[in-house]
């Protein structure tokens, strides 16, 4: 896959969350324009592949704000990122205002939490930026019976109209939605099975850092995200999304050795 000027292949990246919002459920993400600078070196050195810029919070009951909130959250910390740092910036945002602002101000990928599906410009505003993008399973209401079908036809139909809209095949990668219109179990279920979805001809991305999926209080959920980036390794996902840099970094290079002492 291609972000920005970078490849990515063969291996399990991080994605770094950066999250611009007041309300974000895990208080360690959120970050103002004066301090992301050291959050997005932080990051980096700690191993971060890709950097992923949140200005509207998704977190279960969230308020939504605007596209021009989203725009004024965003712009300064994504301007100061790209003058300070030659890392692929990903905004996560499902509007095409939210979008084109990024991405003419510098961004490498939109990743939406509605898969290309809340606003009908948003394919084609990937495209006119040949940007990348993180298309994401999500639905107005939760999922009952079997999970599979409703998510694998979801992501084909998106990716058929990213690709009818000029976006470049290369630069597509799939997120099931851990913790979007699911209820624990079916979250589960999807991550146990998280490599189904390799068969759509597109790399993964995961996203469990930190979610409710696992239980408990939220900062008690790292042995368990960590956990789950170990699998996400075994089962070929291409970057995991997560709040804790370092500590995800390690566990794919110990997971990675562990994989290649077997062989």
């Amino acid at each position: 896959m291609i972000i920005g000027k970078s490849v990515f292949e063969n291996y399990t990246y991080v994605m770094a969350i950066i999250n611009l919002t007041p309300d974000s459920f895990w208080h360690e993400s959120r970050k103002t324009a004066d301090d992301v600078l050291f959050a997005v070196e932080k990051a980096v050195k700690a191993g971060a592949s890709v950097i992923d810029l949140g200005a509207q919070s998704t977190r279960p009951g969230y308020t939504e704000v605007s596209a021009d909130e989203e725009i004024s959250r965003f712009s300064r910390p994504l301007e100061f990122i790209k003058a300070n740092f030659d890392v692929p910036v990903s905004v996560d945002t499902y509007f095409s205002k939210s979008a084109k602002a990024a991405l003419i101000s510098g961004a490498d990928m939109i990743n939406d939490v509605w898969g290309l599906t809340h606003d009908e410009d948003m394919a084609k505003t990937v495209a006119e930026h040949n940007a990348s993008v993180c298309i994401m399973h999500n639905a107005k209401t939760p999922l009952s019976g079997d999970i599979w079908h409703p998510i694998e036809n979801f992501l084909k139909k998106s990716v058929d109209s990213a690709i009818s809209s000029g976006v470049d095949k290369n630069r597509i990668v799939l997120d099931g939605g851990v913790g979007f219109a699911k209820n624990r179990e079916q979250n589960l279920e999807l991550l146990n099975g998280y490599e189904r979805l390799l068969k759509i001809g597109y790399p993964l991305l995961l996203g469990t850092s930190r979610k409710s999926l696992f239980g408990g209080a939220a900062e008690d959920r790292l042995p368990q995200t960590l956990e789950s980036t170990r699998m996400a390794v075994r089962k070929g996902v291409l970057f995991v999304r997560v709040h804790d840099v370092a500590e995800n970094v390690k566990a794919i290079k110990e997971e990675y050795d562990r994989i290649w002492k077997k062989l």
